[in-house]
């Protein structure tokens, strides 16, 4: 029956800004990303408007993406793998040279 359910988008929330996006079936299988330790180590290496993503205080919070979140996540301009290979799509303009790539030593 699982096999029916279509996925969805949901947004990782990051002390209350959108960060990823990302698709699953299951809210519990977006929630797993809290423990994906190469994606937490992603996050704290990526910096936007000065800060990191992420930091050792940083509240998480999972939703359903909004539309323009959905938009942005099917346009995949800037994305990041997770430990178990599924796609991330970035919500935020990185700093940096490229700010549509993550930095080579990111982790993954």
């Amino acid at each position: 029956m699982s096999d029916l359910l279509s996925l969805s988008i949901f947004t990782i929330e990051v002390d209350r800004k959108p960060i990823l996006a990302v698709q699953c079936k299951w809210h519990s299988e977006a929630e797993s990303l809290f423990s994906d330790e190469a994606l937490q180590n992603q996050l704290r290496l990526l910096k936007a408007d000065g800060r990191q993503l992420r930091d050792d205080f940083s509240i998480f919070r999972i939703r359903l993406a909004r539309q323009n979140e959905r938009e942005m996540f099917f346009r995949n301009e800037a994305s990041l793998l997770t430990g178990n290979g599924q796609l991330a799509v970035l919500l935020v303009a990185l700093d940096g040279p490229d700010m549509n790539t993550p930095p080579d030593d990111a982790g993954l």
